[in-house]
Protein backbone atom coordinates (compact mmCIF):
# COMPACT_ATOMS: atom_id res chain seq x y z
CA UNK A 1 0.00 0.00 0.00
CA UNK A 2 1.50 3.48 -1.15
CA UNK A 3 1.54 6.36 0.92
CA UNK A 4 -1.37 8.34 -0.14
CA UNK A 5 -2.77 12.03 1.27
CA UNK A 6 -5.75 13.79 0.52
CA UNK A 7 -6.59 16.80 2.01
CA UNK A 8 -9.07 20.12 1.26
CA UNK A 9 -10.89 23.00 2.65
CA UNK A 10 -14.56 22.07 2.84
CA UNK A 11 -17.38 25.26 2.97
CA UNK A 12 -18.17 23.45 6.60
CA UNK A 13 -19.03 26.13 9.57
CA UNK A 14 -16.54 25.17 12.02
CA UNK A 15 -14.47 22.15 10.27
CA UNK A 16 -11.00 23.86 8.65
CA UNK A 17 -9.78 20.82 6.88
CA UNK A 18 -10.18 17.43 6.79
CA UNK A 19 -7.65 14.39 5.96
CA UNK A 20 -7.60 11.05 4.33
CA UNK A 21 -4.37 9.40 4.38
CA UNK A 22 -2.93 6.14 4.37
CA UNK A 23 0.45 5.54 5.26
CA UNK A 24 2.67 2.78 4.83
CA UNK A 25 5.90 3.65 6.88
CA UNK A 26 5.37 7.18 7.97
CA UNK A 27 5.37 8.51 11.72
CA UNK A 28 4.73 11.72 12.92
CA UNK A 29 6.68 13.49 15.05
CA UNK A 30 5.39 15.09 18.27
CA UNK A 31 3.43 18.44 16.57
CA UNK A 32 0.02 20.75 17.77
CA UNK A 33 -2.86 21.61 15.83
CA UNK A 34 -4.69 24.78 16.68
CA UNK A 35 -7.96 22.78 16.46
CA UNK A 36 -9.88 20.18 17.69
CA UNK A 37 -8.34 16.68 15.94
CA UNK A 38 -10.89 14.36 15.35
CA UNK A 39 -9.59 10.69 14.00
CA UNK A 40 -10.70 7.88 12.92
CA UNK A 41 -8.74 4.99 11.97
CA UNK A 42 -10.30 2.38 9.17
CA UNK A 43 -7.59 0.23 8.61
CA UNK A 44 -4.42 -0.85 11.11
CA UNK A 45 -3.48 0.43 14.65
CA UNK A 46 -1.93 3.75 16.11
CA UNK A 47 0.06 4.53 18.70
CA UNK A 48 0.55 8.00 19.90
CA UNK A 49 1.96 10.00 23.02
CA UNK A 50 -0.33 12.97 23.62
CA UNK A 51 1.08 15.26 26.43
CA UNK A 52 3.82 12.48 27.10
CA UNK A 53 1.25 9.56 28.06
CA UNK A 54 1.18 6.85 25.46
CA UNK A 55 -2.26 5.61 23.85
CA UNK A 56 -3.55 3.89 21.26
CA UNK A 57 -6.24 3.49 18.56
CA UNK A 58 -7.82 1.38 16.26
CA UNK A 59 -11.09 1.09 13.73
CA UNK A 60 -13.14 0.53 16.39
CA UNK A 61 -12.92 4.14 18.23
CA UNK A 62 -12.96 7.39 17.45
CA UNK A 63 -9.58 9.85 19.02
CA UNK A 64 -10.51 13.56 19.98
CA UNK A 65 -7.07 15.61 20.31
CA UNK A 66 -7.64 18.96 21.75
CA UNK A 67 -5.65 22.08 20.35
CA UNK A 68 -2.24 23.19 21.63
CA UNK A 69 -1.26 20.07 23.13
CA UNK A 70 1.90 18.23 21.44
CA UNK A 71 1.16 15.08 20.26
CA UNK A 72 2.73 12.16 18.01
CA UNK A 73 1.29 8.82 16.01
CA UNK A 74 2.84 5.95 14.14
CA UNK A 75 1.96 2.25 14.02
CA UNK A 76 1.49 0.22 16.65
CA UNK A 77 3.19 -2.56 14.88
CA UNK A 78 6.48 -1.90 12.68
CA UNK A 79 5.74 -2.01 8.73
CA UNK A 80 2.37 -2.50 9.18
CA UNK A 81 0.62 0.65 7.69
CA UNK A 82 -2.67 2.32 8.93
CA UNK A 83 -5.24 4.19 6.57
CA UNK A 84 -7.40 7.37 8.81
CA UNK A 85 -9.76 10.01 8.12
CA UNK A 86 -9.11 13.27 10.55
CA UNK A 87 -11.54 15.87 10.82
CA UNK A 88 -10.17 19.03 11.90
CA UNK A 89 -12.76 21.67 13.54
CA UNK A 90 -12.27 25.29 14.67
CA UNK A 91 -11.42 25.85 18.27
CA UNK A 92 -14.41 27.28 19.53
CA UNK A 93 -16.17 24.07 18.66
CA UNK A 94 -15.65 22.76 22.34
CA UNK A 95 -15.07 25.26 25.33
CA UNK A 96 -12.03 25.86 26.75
CA UNK A 97 -12.59 23.96 30.29
CA UNK A 98 -12.61 20.53 27.88
CA UNK A 99 -9.37 20.61 26.43
CA UNK A 100 -7.94 19.27 29.78
CA UNK A 101 -10.34 16.44 29.60
CA UNK A 102 -9.27 15.36 26.37
CA UNK A 103 -5.68 15.31 27.02
CA UNK A 104 -6.71 12.76 29.89
CA UNK A 105 -8.88 10.29 28.17
CA UNK A 106 -8.89 11.43 24.27
CA UNK A 107 -10.36 7.63 23.69
CA UNK A 108 -13.84 7.65 22.77
CA UNK A 109 -15.57 3.64 22.40
CA UNK A 110 -19.13 5.40 22.24
CA UNK A 111 -20.49 3.16 18.72
CA UNK A 112 -22.27 6.55 18.41
CA UNK A 113 -19.70 8.92 18.25
CA UNK A 114 -17.99 6.50 15.29
CA UNK A 115 -20.91 6.70 13.22
CA UNK A 116 -21.86 9.61 13.62
CA UNK A 117 -17.81 10.66 12.38
CA UNK A 118 -18.35 8.37 9.56
CA UNK A 119 -21.39 10.30 8.97
CA UNK A 120 -19.27 13.29 8.66
CA UNK A 121 -16.95 11.94 6.19
CA UNK A 122 -19.37 10.83 4.20
CA UNK A 123 -21.54 14.22 3.61
CA UNK A 124 -18.01 15.97 3.01
CA UNK A 125 -17.67 13.94 -0.03
CA UNK A 126 -20.78 15.74 -1.22
CA UNK A 127 -20.85 19.27 -1.62
CA UNK A 128 -24.23 19.27 -1.98
CA UNK A 129 -24.25 18.12 1.64
CA UNK A 130 -23.16 20.25 3.61
CA UNK A 131 -26.21 21.31 5.58
CA UNK A 132 -25.86 17.44 6.61
CA UNK A 133 -22.03 18.26 7.66
CA UNK A 134 -22.64 20.72 9.31
CA UNK A 135 -25.40 19.41 10.97
CA UNK A 136 -23.31 16.35 12.21
CA UNK A 137 -20.57 18.28 13.43
CA UNK A 138 -22.34 20.14 15.99
CA UNK A 139 -24.22 16.29 16.93
CA UNK A 140 -20.78 15.31 17.16
CA UNK A 141 -20.38 18.03 19.63
CA UNK A 142 -23.45 16.80 21.77
CA UNK A 143 -22.25 13.19 21.76
CA UNK A 144 -19.05 14.19 22.96
CA UNK A 145 -19.23 16.45 25.82
CA UNK A 146 -20.70 14.32 27.98
CA UNK A 147 -17.30 12.23 27.85
CA UNK A 148 -15.62 15.11 28.87
CA UNK A 149 -18.06 15.60 32.32
CA UNK A 150 -19.19 18.39 29.99
CA UNK A 151 -22.99 18.24 29.73
CA UNK A 152 -25.05 20.56 27.70
CA UNK A 153 -28.02 22.27 28.45
CA UNK A 154 -30.84 20.19 27.07
CA UNK A 155 -33.98 22.10 27.97
CA UNK A 156 -36.71 22.12 25.33
CA UNK A 157 -37.24 25.46 23.47
CA UNK A 158 -40.62 24.62 21.21
CA UNK A 159 -40.75 28.29 20.54
CA UNK A 160 -37.50 28.34 19.09
CA UNK A 161 -38.03 25.11 17.07
CA UNK A 162 -40.85 26.31 15.20
CA UNK A 163 -39.03 29.47 14.01
CA UNK A 164 -36.00 27.62 12.75
CA UNK A 165 -38.76 25.34 10.82
CA UNK A 166 -40.25 28.05 9.49
CA UNK A 167 -37.31 29.75 8.07
CA UNK A 168 -36.08 26.36 6.97
CA UNK A 169 -39.98 25.97 4.59
CA UNK A 170 -39.12 29.84 3.79
CA UNK A 171 -35.84 28.90 2.52
CA UNK A 172 -36.17 25.45 1.00
CA UNK A 173 -34.77 26.08 -2.32
CA UNK A 174 -31.69 28.13 -1.09
CA UNK A 175 -28.29 26.65 -0.04
CA UNK A 176 -27.79 28.08 4.04
CA UNK A 177 -25.99 26.86 6.81
CA UNK A 178 -27.12 26.38 10.32
CA UNK A 179 -24.57 29.37 11.51
CA UNK A 180 -26.69 31.72 9.28
CA UNK A 181 -30.04 30.50 10.73
CA UNK A 182 -28.26 30.61 14.27
CA UNK A 183 -27.49 34.37 13.60
CA UNK A 184 -31.25 35.29 12.21
CA UNK A 185 -32.36 33.94 15.03
CA UNK A 186 -29.99 35.01 18.08
CA UNK A 187 -29.42 31.41 19.03
CA UNK A 188 -26.63 28.89 19.40
CA UNK A 189 -26.01 26.79 16.65
CA UNK A 190 -26.05 23.20 19.11
CA UNK A 191 -28.63 24.81 20.51
CA UNK A 192 -30.86 25.07 17.57
CA UNK A 193 -29.82 21.73 15.76
CA UNK A 194 -30.59 20.36 20.00
CA UNK A 195 -34.47 21.42 20.11
CA UNK A 196 -35.61 21.39 16.68
CA UNK A 197 -34.59 17.39 16.70
CA UNK A 198 -36.21 17.41 20.33
CA UNK A 199 -39.02 18.66 19.14
CA UNK A 200 -39.69 17.29 15.27
CA UNK A 201 -37.70 14.26 15.93
CA UNK A 202 -35.07 14.80 13.23
CA UNK A 203 -32.37 17.05 12.76
CA UNK A 204 -32.93 20.31 10.12
CA UNK A 205 -30.80 18.55 7.35
CA UNK A 206 -32.84 15.74 7.75
CA UNK A 207 -36.62 17.64 7.56
CA UNK A 208 -34.78 19.65 4.71
CA UNK A 209 -34.28 16.78 2.67
CA UNK A 210 -37.89 15.39 3.88
CA UNK A 211 -39.80 18.27 2.37
CA UNK A 212 -37.31 18.53 -0.83
CA UNK A 213 -38.02 15.57 -1.98
CA UNK A 214 -41.76 15.54 -1.38
CA UNK A 215 -41.56 18.88 -3.32
CA UNK A 216 -39.39 16.90 -5.81
CA UNK A 217 -42.22 14.13 -5.93
CA UNK A 218 -44.84 16.65 -6.80
CA UNK A 219 -43.64 18.24 -9.41
CA UNK A 220 -42.56 14.81 -11.07
CA UNK A 221 -46.33 13.90 -10.88
CA UNK A 222 -47.19 17.19 -12.59
CA UNK A 223 -44.91 16.66 -15.54
CA UNK A 224 -41.88 18.18 -14.76
CA UNK A 225 -38.73 16.47 -15.85
CA UNK A 226 -35.77 15.03 -13.08
CA UNK A 227 -33.49 17.81 -13.66
CA UNK A 228 -36.46 20.56 -13.60
CA UNK A 229 -37.43 18.59 -10.26
CA UNK A 230 -34.24 18.80 -8.62
CA UNK A 231 -33.41 22.37 -9.76
CA UNK A 232 -37.53 23.50 -8.17
CA UNK A 233 -37.23 22.16 -5.38
CA UNK A 234 -33.52 22.67 -4.13
CA UNK A 235 -31.32 20.12 -4.78
CA UNK A 236 -28.13 20.51 -5.58
CA UNK A 237 -28.28 18.79 -9.20
CA UNK A 238 -29.76 15.61 -10.21
CA UNK A 239 -27.48 13.17 -9.08
CA UNK A 240 -28.13 14.93 -6.03
CA UNK A 241 -32.00 14.59 -6.04
CA UNK A 242 -31.67 10.88 -7.40
CA UNK A 243 -29.80 9.61 -4.41
CA UNK A 244 -32.19 11.12 -1.88
CA UNK A 245 -35.25 9.98 -3.73
CA UNK A 246 -33.74 6.12 -4.11
CA UNK A 247 -32.73 6.54 -0.67
CA UNK A 248 -36.44 7.74 0.50
CA UNK A 249 -38.85 6.42 -2.20
CA UNK A 250 -36.84 3.15 -2.96
CA UNK A 251 -37.15 4.35 -6.94
CA UNK A 252 -35.59 6.88 -8.73
CA UNK A 253 -37.15 10.22 -10.00
CA UNK A 254 -37.46 8.76 -13.61
CA UNK A 255 -38.73 5.37 -12.80
CA UNK A 256 -41.22 7.64 -11.01
CA UNK A 257 -42.28 9.77 -13.39
CA UNK A 258 -42.76 6.93 -15.51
Amino acid sequence: MADVIHAWHPNVPLVQEVLHAQFEHHAYPSHTHDSWTVLLVDQGTVTYDLDRHEHQTSNSTVTLLPPQVPHDGRSATPDVPFRKRVLYLEPEWLPLGAIEAAAETPTLFDPSVTSTVDQIHAALNDPADVLSAECGVLALRDLVQPHLKSPVDTASDTPLARRLRHLLDDRLEETFTIAEAAADLGAHRSHLVRVFTQTYGNAPHQYVIGRRVDRARRLLLSGHSPAEAAAQSGFHDQSHLTRHFRRTLGTTPGVFAA
